[in-house]
């Protein structure tokens, strides 16, 4: 597995803390339209940092199994970044006018930020502990 340098490893923490910080400031909030603002944006730049130094930590090894977890958890970065622009959304509406009216709006896109986070850290956590067992198992078989 490809090692991050210095600064590629201060920021993927940075965007994991942003991520962090963004989700708990906005879902406690509570009516401050100024944080909530804020905290979705933070949220969105967090997320774009640490998917984006998680893609440049390529396997460059055989092993199918940690190829296809890599691939898995590329999947969950993009959910993550998806959650963001969905944040992002529950606070601007800037995908309302593609819908005919309101309650499509908040049906199918208002507020679902929440259910992308749960799939994308469901899929990173998965990978995460997966992917670290096979390079263990795979260092041990050498």
């Amino acid at each position: 597995m490809k090692q991050l340098n210095k600064i590629q490893t201060l920021l993927y923490i940075a965007g994991g803390i942003m991520m962090v910080i963004g989700a708990a400031s906005f879902a406690f909030a509570m009516g401050h339209k100024d944080i909530i603002s804020t905290a979705s944006w933070l949220f969105l730049v967090g997320t774009v940092l640490f998917a984006l130094m998680q893609l440049m930590q390529t396997y460059t090894g055989k092993s199918i199994v940690i190829r296809r977890l890599k691939r898995i958890q590329a999947t969950g970065d993009f959910v993550f970044i998806l959650s963001g622009i969905s944040m992002v959304d529950t606070v601007y509406h800037f995908f309302m006018p593609l819908f005919h009216n309101y309650e499509n709006y908040i049906t199918y896109v208002y507020n679902k930020w929440v259910v992308l986070l749960l799939i994308a850290v469901v899929l990173e956590l998965y990978t995460v502990h997966r992917i670290d067992h096979e390079l263990k198992k795979e260092s041990n078989d050498r």
